[in-house]
């Protein structure tokens, strides 16, 4: 029997299941169950298992990402959480970097620490910045917290000393003595958990994972028994920020980098479809029950940092969220899902989100008790989802109900009628997607103009094409299982952990054999994780390093081979390797060097991953004509063509080389794609929809728009 892998991604408002075997996908996509996560993971595996006629234990893997630390940030539902800090040092966390992300707006707020004041608690020690201790740790001073600690019913502590990443001796011993006193208490060391020079950050990341880690730990080991109770007894990994999956046990210890574990797997998703389709410059637009997130990808490897900010609140403004620095694939995130909720402001403008609706009640069209209008009941009333094809027919949509929860809170404010009020919200959550994609290819120095678009997840199939309207794009691609496609992508993710390393130099004064040190340091860690998740798989190192000219505030990654340093005699040529290196990729982002500057190293990355499957470009499928509708829906598009007669038709009905004009409505269990008056749709090779603006960019003969790196 082929071996079957099973692939969970928990959302804000639904759980996809993908069961593969045998390179068949077997998807499910079902309510999710916020009080107990685990509940609607157990269903949803109970349906595909029942779908593929497969058993528990045919089972060989099971990997697993979600957004649930993400939300339990931005909604500070974690635990009650303190922070040990060096004596003097309590009001860093609240400081920050003393300086405002919006100097002209007077109104402005900061994102308020997830640690009050009077749970910032120092103790007497002091370390230099080489990690040479100045003044001795004080155990006294640590015992005398726990009467604190106890008083406020305290579940997880987070440890950030100063200068601890370059001698974590301080904070280990801080955490031992904690567990001697308490030792049902979950300790964060930010030593471990963002060994890294710049104390805000530091002190955010380990808060942060501090926060969540009762959480995620209690969800992720119910997840793991209930597995087991069922019967399922492979190995159960999961899915991190950074596009690797790791084992349970990292994952429970550093549940921080899960926060963007569910995007992630979008990301790759996106990046394996725009290898498959040759195409060199893509935008990943993921867009599900209760976010929207969109992601540069270029020659097929999307954009990553090691910093990111949760729940950015003004304007998609870096320094308006809470910081966190762990590896992660670079995007953009924000509340514009299918269950994002409209209204209307004092001024008569919609607004869209960001409170969502979720699955408990959900949007009003569903029928469980939800009043407000969501971007799916507008959806609902535009014609733009068959009610009877909606999540496999597992959700009755009430399309009466949604047009009077739109009709009431939008239309009526407003003085339109319910068509015209739905069309607003649709409008409004695509611009403000539309704003948020140009806003983050700004900020990486990218263009946006001219790219084609991956989208995927429940609700980006309906607005793709509006949105790549708004974009000026000519080119959609609607992968195959788009409904479930982050879950999809973990199946394509290789097992790797990143770990990193401050260690300050410079060029001038390039060591060698310290760089070897700390490298070499590295690769045992790394290795020790993926050799748990893929005991003698054959793996693949990269490495980078973390660099600015000197007198810079921010650094740059820098692609490095990490096999050829740490040779003495090399010592020149590699720093002026690294040299040419950073001169390349500063010219990249800034489009300029500065010539006669010394530049510095700050910190140092590598990525230990398990060698990725090959990835063959699609080859042309030959022409099949029209597919025939299956029926025909009412479409509300607005603008120019105010209504139209769309035929339906059904995606397993469509085979590869056949092409359809808009208007038309694509519908599979998991989504629908939108193709509006203006778009033709051709089904390439491997199933995937390429939406094409009519009198845009000419179709190569697979059905792509021809681009730089299309497939000719």
């Amino acid at each position: 029997m082929p071996e079957a892998r099973l692939a969970i991604d928990i959302g804000g408002t639904f759980t996809d299941v993908v069961l593969e075997t045998g390179g068949v996908h077997v998807t499910t996509k079902v309510l999710t169950t916020p009080k107990a996560p685990e509940q609607g993971v157990m269903a949803g595996f109970g349906k595909v298992l029942t779908l593929s006629g497969l058993a528990p234990a045919d089972i060989r893997l099971v990997i697993h990402g979600t957004t649930l630390a993400t939300n339990a940030l931005i909604e500070r539902r974690g635990a009650v959480t303190a922070l040990v800090v060096t004596e003097g040092h309590r009001d860093a966390l609240e400081m920050a970097h003393e300086n405002r992300f919006e100097q002209y707006d007077i109104g402005v707020d900061r994102p308020i620490p997830l640690v009050p004041r009077h749970l910032r608690l120092p103790v007497v020690e002091r370390l230099d910045r080489h990690g040479d201790v100045l003044v001795p740790l004080d155990e006294e001073s640590v015992r005398a917290l726990m009467p604190v600690l106890d008083e406020k019913q305290v579940e997880s502590v987070a440890v950030g000393l100063l200068h601890a990443y370059a001698n974590p001796r301080h904070e280990r011993r801080i955490r031992e003595l904690l567990r001697e006193a308490r030792p049902s208490l979950l300790v964060t060391l930010a030593s471990e958990v963002c060994p890294e020079v710049r104390e805000y950050e530091r002190l955010s990341t380990a808060c942060a994972n501090a926060y969540v880690q009762p959480l995620m730990s209690r969800y992720l080991r119910s997840l793991a028994e209930a597995l087991r109770e069922a019967g399922v007894v492979c190995p159960f990994l999961l899915m991190t920020s950074g596009g690797g999956l790791t084992t349970l046990e990292t994952a429970t210890a550093f549940p921080i980098r899960l926060v963007e574990s569910g995007p992630a797997g979008g990301a790759i998703l996106a990046s394996h479809v725009a290898r498959e389709c040759g195409l060199d410059r893509v935008i990943s637009f993921d867009m599900g029950g209760t976010t929207a997130k969109l992601c540069i990808v270029d020659d097929g490897r999307p954009l990553s940092s090691r910093h990111f900010e949760v729940a950015r609140s003004y304007r998609f403004r870096r320094g308006s969220g809470l910081p966190v620095r762990v590896p992660v694939i670079e995007m953009v995130e924000i509340g514009a899902g299918g269950g994002s909720i409209a209204s209307v402001d004092t001024m008569s403008r919609i607004m869209v989100g960001p409170l969502s609706a979720g699955s408990e009640p959900g949007p009003a069209s569903y029928g469980r008790g939800g009043e407000h209008p969501t971007v799916t009941d507008a959806d609902v009333a535009l014609g733009k989802l068959d009610p009877e094809r909606f999540a496999g027919g597992s959700i009755k949509i009430h399309p009466e109900l949604a047009k009077g929860a739109v009709e009431t809170h939008v239309g009526v404010p407003l003085g339109v009628d319910g068509h015209l009020a739905a069309y607003g919200i649709s409008e409004m959550v695509d611009e403000n997607m539309a704003n948020a994609a140009r806003t983050h290819a700004i900020e990486w120095g990218k263009g946006v103009d001219g790219r084609a678009m991956v989208a995927f997840g429940g609700s980006a199939p309906i607005h793709a094409a509006r949105l790549a309207e708004k974009l000026n794009l000519d080119r959609v691609v609607v992968p195959n299982h788009a409904g479930v496609g982050s879950a999809v992508g973990f199946l394509l993710a290789p097992i790797s952990y990143e770990v990193v390393r401050s260690r300050y130099m410079r060029l001038s004064a390039y060591e060698p054999h310290l760089v070897e040190e700390v490298l070499s340091e590295m690769r045992m860690e790394a290795h020790a994780v993926v050799e748990q998740g893929a005991p003698g798989a054959p793996t693949v190192s990269t490495a980078q390093a973390f660099m600015r000219y000197v007198g810079q505030g921010h650094e740059i990654g820098v692609p490095i081979s990490a096999g050829l340093l740490g040779d003495q005699d090399a010592a020149p040529s590699e720093a002026a390797g690294l040299r040419n290196a950073f001169d390349t990729s500063y010219s990249e982002l800034y489009g300029r060097t500065i010539p006669g500057l010394d530049v510095e190293v700050l910190s140092w990355t590598l990525v230990v991953s398990t060698t990725p499957p090959e990835v063959r470009t699609l080859s042309a499928p030959p022409s099949q004509g029209a597919p025939l509708p299956t029926g025909t829906a009412q479409l509300v598009e607005g603008g120019s063509h105010p209504r139209a007669e769309a035929g339906v038709f059904s995606r397993s009905d469509l085979a590869p080389g056949m092409s359809l004009e808009g208007p038309a409505l694509i519908a599979e269990d998991q989504t629908t794609t939108v193709v509006p008056t203006g778009f033709a749709a051709h089904v390439a090779t491997g199933g995937h929809l390429v939406l094409t603006r009519i009198g845009g960019a000419p179709l190569a003969a697979d059905g792509l728009a021809l681009g730089p790196g299309a497939v000719q």
